[in-house]
């Protein structure tokens, strides 16, 4: 079965963190470079935290470079800091000049912008830079390895952002040209009417490539795991809610019927799942891809992986009886959290880890152990999988799981709602410069083009909006201890660096307000935005604290993930995150990881769990395995 037709020009891959998502896109381009070797194919990734590099095990940075042995697929790894000073060098004169015409900013003022750290930068500048290759024919083809599916779904959103951006941009100069009309009797076109008249086309032309139904098709990977169907039927639903079309599904990881099963009671598992997953794909192509015994690294692992794949029918067989056999627990034990007076506790790694069984696990075990203490354990990953660890359905508000436990998936849209009306609307007034609420201008071209831009999801506030809610349930003193369940590496890193970026961006705003205060007034909104500033400083210096925050990786014993996770492990010592234990999950006799590049964390290995029971039970399970006393 053939997962592409030819006239396919775009192919993206997504799926749940950790389902082998890179893996099969580097398969997939190989694949495509052989397939169409007078064609040029290019390689890409979205995801913040690139493992191009570590699957075809090559150098990759942000300059194409060509696959060794198939000179016509090149491989890049998309730099957003770059893709940034790129844009700025093309249009930022432009977009200064714009919107000092629709604020009371003037140009120099807006110069420093371009010097913040910018949230959502990676989605941003990666979705412009999909569009700009396709559109201006550098390449024939383009495969892309996305970022986690709720990050993905993330970045198709930022189309309706830009779109509302380019609009009110848009407004500013036809005000501009409103007024050049009234005092001067004629208007004259400049660049800024050129960049609108660019950018457009731009935007136009990238909104109908990404939902081209016969040149477009995103890829759905996943593994035959209910935490993973779950969440690639929420992408597909996704998917469809955008235009956006998906083209199939490969589920990966499949243990092959006939051959020798080491593990029944995962294979009775895929029996289960391999059914649910055929209905989703409906008529779509569907693919099984076989598990190996080890991370298919380099172009011939992946080309054989690749050569595996074959309808997913063809891995259906009969379900095993099995009964459940747990693990003894393997020493040492993890340490008491709440009796070393941990407040946040972060997990975190490569998605698929199971980072968010872990989360799960670390917060039913210190309600258990301390019935007075009240423990929340909350999910800030926009693919939510926290309800489906416990088997149950968890929203926004939290959930009592028991007495002393609760729950919750943090709702980035209603954070944004509540953020608009604590902060944006006014500060969209206050941007605009106009002060006279009764001039017509005022309601075609000033505020109300301020508020079309904030009325959209801006980028990369669902990280900011987090942090300020798990900080104010922290300050609150109505929790004795927060765990987290983070979104993957790339993402979380975003999310501790965000009381920089934001610190930044409302230092900001508050040296444009004393430049202009005369004129502005506002002071009861700078009020509030000093205490938000004051807040984010202070989740910044709780974020450092030993004492108060913790981060616990997870890890399992593959290649790519070790190397991501070294990479994270570093990152987190710059930004002086204290750093304990690191759990190697799924833990089977004989793997061995080398602990030196993770310093003096203590390795707690967590043996592989029954599959064959409920999900709350599994929890409850790694709750003991994970805390077992000697």
């Amino acid at each position: 079965m053939a997962l592409a037709p030819d006239n396919l020009l775009l192919a993206l891959f997504s799926g749940k963190g950790g389902v082998g998502k890179t893996t099969l896109a580097c398969g997939f381009a190989r694949y495509w470079a052989r397939q169409f070797p007078t064609e040029s194919v290019l390689l890409i990734s979205t995801d913040p935290a690139h493992s191009l590099g570590d699957v075809l095990d090559l150098p990759v940075t942000d300059d194409p470079c060509p696959v060794p042995d198939l000179p016509n697929l090149g491989v890049r790894a998309l730099d957003a800091y770059q893709l940034l000073e790129q844009f700025k060098d093309r249009h930022g004169q432009a977009l200064e000049l714009l919107v000092e015409r629709g604020s009371f900013v003037e140009g120099d003022d807006l110069t420093p912008v371009w010097d913040l750290d910018w949230p959502g930068l990676d989605e941003l500048m990666a979705l412009l830079e999909i569009q700009r290759l396709l559109g201006t024919g550098q390449v024939r083809r383009l495969v892309v390895d996305m970022a986690p599916s709720g990050h993905t779904l993330n970045l198709f959103g930022l189309m309706d952002f830009l779109d509302s951006l380019l609009g009110a941009l848009d407004l500013f100069q036809r005000k501009h040209h409103l007024l050049e009309q009234t005092f001067t009797g004629r208007s004259t076109r400049d660049f800024g009417d050129e960049f609108l008249a660019t950018m457009g086309a731009e935007l136009a032309g990238g909104r109908a490539l990404l939902q081209d139904q016969t040149r477009t098709a995103c890829f759905v990977v996943g593994i035959p795991e209910p935490m993973s169907y779950l969440e690639s039927e929420r992408f597909v639903k996704g998917l469809a809610g955008l235009g956006i079309p998906w083209g199939g599904l490969l589920l990966n990881r499949l243990l092959t019927p006939g051959l020798p099963l080491g593990d029944p009671d995962r294979y009775l598992e895929q029996q289960q799942q391999i059914p649910r997953f055929l209905e989703l794909a409906s008529d779509r192509p569907a693919l099984g891809v076989p598990l190996e015994a080890e991370a298919p690294v380099g172009g011939a692992a992946l080309d054989y992986l690749w050569e595996q794949a074959c309808p997913l029918e063809k891995f259906q067989g009969p379900a095993p009886a099995v009964t459940a056999n747990w693990p003894n627990p393997i020493p040492p034990p993890m340490g008491d959290l709440i009796l070393a007076g941990r407040r946040l506790v972060l997990v975190g790694g490569k998605g698929g880890v199971g980072k968010t069984t872990i989360a799960a696990a670390i917060s039913w075990a210190m309600a258990s152990k301390y019935p007075q203490a009240q423990v929340r354990v909350i999910s800030i990953d926009p693919a939510h999988s926290l309800g489906d660890a416990f088997g149950q359905s968890l929203g926004h508000l939290p959930q009592s799981l028991v007495a002393n436990l609760s729950a919750q998936e943090v709702d980035a849209k209603i954070l944004l709602q509540e953020f608009r009306e604590n902060y944006l609307w006014e500060l969209a007034e206050m941007m605009s410069g106009e002060i006279d609420s009764t001039s017509p201008l005022k309601l075609a071209y000033g505020p109300e083009a301020w508020r079309q831009i904030v009325d959209q999801a801006l980028p990369g506030i669902d990280e900011m909006l987090a942090l300020v809610k798990v900080m104010e349930l922290l300050g609150s003193r109505e929790l004795d201890l927060v765990v987290l369940d983070t979104a993957p590496t790339g993402h979380l890193l975003r999310f501790l660096e965000m009381p920089t970026a934001l610190g930044d961006w409302l230092g900001w705003i508050f040296k444009l307000w004393i430049k202009y205060q005369d004129v502005l007034g506002r002071v009861p909104l700078m009020t509030r935005l000093r205490q938000l500033r004051h807040q984010v400083l202070a989740a910044q210096r709780e974020l450092q604290n030993p004492q108060h925050t913790e981060f616990i990786g997870v890890v399992q014993a593959q290649a790519p993930i070790l190397a991501e996770a070294e990479r994270l492990s570093l990152a987190l010592r710059e930004l002086r995150v204290a750093q304990n234990y690191l759990v190697h999950n799924r833990y089977q006799g004989g793997e061995h990881i080398d602990p030196e590049p993770f310093g003096s964390q203590t390795l707690i290995r967590l043996p592989v769990l029954p599959r064959s029971v409920s999900p709350l039970e599994r929890v409850q399970g790694a709750a003991r395995l994970l805390f077992a006393a000697p």
